[in-house]
């Protein structure tokens, strides 16, 4: 039983570590641009007013949610001159660690005992 709660208390601090991709990825305005972002298939990378131009958003709320994004390490942005161009990063501590995160809950879940009361 000690054991088990080892794994608890370490899955709510992987949980705590995720929290602020979570809310990132949590906002409809985010998903949608990321959405729309994907669907532009430009792997070198996407300009505020390109996205603007997809989405219902204002280029400074584009521009607040592509920040946000970054800031949790799902985007990168590169410059070109005056130039700036966002694009995922598969490679980013933040999504690994949600990844490993929602591996072990769902490693703990498949181990607990059924507790529906239908077996």
């Amino acid at each position: 039983m000690l054991e088990h709660r080892k794994e608890i208390v370490k899955l709510a601090r992987e949980f705590e570590d995720s929290q602020k991709i979570l809310l990132a990825l949590g906002d409809e305005n985010r998903q949608h641009l990321i959405l729309e972002m994907m669907k532009m298939e430009e792997c070198g990378g996407v300009r505020v007013g390109t996205i603007t131009e997809k989405t219902h958003l204002s280029r400074p709320a584009v521009s607040h949610h592509l920040q946000i994004l970054k800031d949790v390490g799902i985007l990168k942005m590169r410059r070109e001159g005056t130039k700036n161009y966002y694009y995922f990063d598969a490679n980013t501590e933040a999504m690994n660690s949600l990844i490993a995160m929602l591996n072990h809950a769902k490693d703990i879940m498949e181990r607990l005992p059924d507790r529906s009361g239908e077996k």
